[in-house]
């Protein structure tokens, strides 16, 4: 029997992050994936699953330590024996049917959860994800094996968190509370329809990702004036010499691509340079800049189940052909759904590139607490008038949206046609 101490994985730059919650003791036996602890920052909270199956043999930290990457969570003893089977004790949660592990889960917490004091009369559908509620990935998914709707627990935990020991109350016959009347700051809820009355419906669930992200979209739509200003670029000799770049690099022993959008970074980074309120975010109160002395870009990937983040960590000190095969990496890992939490953190500024589909503008949502984001869309050929003559030019539409709090309207046009300068001229460009 081999045993091995298991330790906290790479959780990006979270330090000394509170352990809220142990799902394993002493004696269980675990299967690989098997959620071990939650851990939680002040934005979110992490499941931490096991590396592989076996039976742990020991616990090494308890509730309230605080852990980074590297902290041992438990001695397991990787060839045990399979569990025997489990005998409910007298006040225990009747056992669920299996399901299939999950990786790490990250929630977004910051919205909280709004309790209505009107009880509730009779009882209502369960639903399989929950919103804003208060309570980590652990409970959730207990609650959805339970068919409990924890939109009508209530929470006794810190800050209103709703524990296992909520759920299994509930069960028994504890009390609920009411679900929550309005959302964000008294924004009423759409009504409930049922949509069969009018014909034939067919119900999907939402991909995981979805689920995660859309509370982050909510929050940033619902917390920031966001104003969109548009401009294009004539990219037309930039994209001779992309295409250049790009049989070059389908030549190359190891073939990469090359896009439009390293280009676009190393353009970014030059006028976020320029305007450095571009690349900042408000501090917590409200009242000051917080500056950023580095330049991490995000852009939005398209991935079978849904948008997802990467971001290029330090893209000042890249060329156009080391971003490119980046880019080409981090894309491969997301469609795989492979990106760590390090990968998709520290954004100091996005790009939404829907070049390779279409449309002609569009306002991409600012990814708080991001103060910018910068929307692309397919270039085109069009007429453009020299002087003298009009001459085919290809021209690519940009959309900046901006918080209004942070940015106004003049330096967001400023900052959009220096942006538009610096594409138009390959020679301003580090390549």
């Amino acid at each position: 029997m081999s045993k091995i101490e298991v330790k906290v994985p790479d959780i990006g730059d979270f330090k000394g992050v509170p352990v809220i919650e142990i799902l394993v003791k002493a004696g269980d036996a675990i299967k690989a994936e098997d959620p071990l602890i939650v851990l939680e920052s002040d934005k979110a909270t992490m499941e931490v699953p096991a590396p592989s199956a076996g039976v742990v043999s020991e616990m090494l930290l308890k509730v309230g330590d605080k852990v980074s990457e590297g902290a041992p969570i438990l001695m397991l003893d990787a060839e045990g024996a399979a569990a025997p089977a489990s005998v409910p004790a007298p006040d225990a949660v009747p056992a669920p049917a299996a399901i299939a592990p999950e990786p790490i889960a990250v929630t977004d917490l910051d919205a909280g959860k709004i309790v209505s004091p009107v009880p509730i009369l009779g009882p209502q559908a369960p639903i399989s994800d929950f919103g804003n509620v208060f309570a980590s990935p652990a409970v959730r998914r207990l609650a959805r094996e339970l068919e409990i709707d924890l939109t009508r627990v209530q929470g006794s935990g810190d800050k209103g968190r709703i524990t296992k020991e909520d759920v299994k109350a509930f069960l028994s016959g504890g009390k609920a509370s009411a679900p929550a009347a309005a959302t964000g700051a008294g924004i009423p809820e759409i009504p409930v329809i049922d949509f069969s009355k009018f014909g034939p419906i067919e119900e999907k669930p939402l991909s995981r990702i979805k689920k995660l992200s859309g509370p982050f979209l909510h929050r940033s739509w619902l917390n920031v004036p966001a104003v969109t200003q548009n401009d294009e670029a004539d990219i037309t000799d930039l994209e001779d010499f992309r295409k250049k770049l790009d049989d070059e690099g389908k030549k190359a022993k190891e073939a990469y691509r090359v896009s439009l959008l390293p280009f676009l970074i190393r353009a970014s980074v030059a006028v976020l340079k320029q305007y450095p309120d571009f690349n900042s975010s408000l501090s917590p109160t409200k009242d000051s800049l917080i500056n950023k002395k580095y330049w991490h870009i995000g852009f939005a990937c398209d991935t079978p189940e849904g948008l997802v983040v990467p971001v290029i960590k330090d893209a000042d000190k890249k060329g156009v052909l080391e971003l490119s095969k980046e880019l080409g990496e981090l894309s491969a890992k997301a469609r795989a759904g492979k990106l760590s939490p390090a990968e998709m953190s520290g954004a100091t500024f996005t790009i939404s590139s829907l070049g390779g589909i279409g449309g002609t503008s569009f306002s991409p949502i600012v990814n708080a607490p991001e103060v910018a984001i910068l929307g692309v869309v397919r270039s085109k050929m069009a007429p453009v008038w020299t002087g003298k003559e009009f001459v085919p030019r290809l021209m690519l539409p940009l959309s900046l949206s901006y918080d209004h709090r942070v940015i106004d309207g003049a330096a967001a046009a400023r900052f959009a046609r220096a942006l538009c300068v610096v594409l138009e001229d390959i020679r301003r460009l580090a390549i």
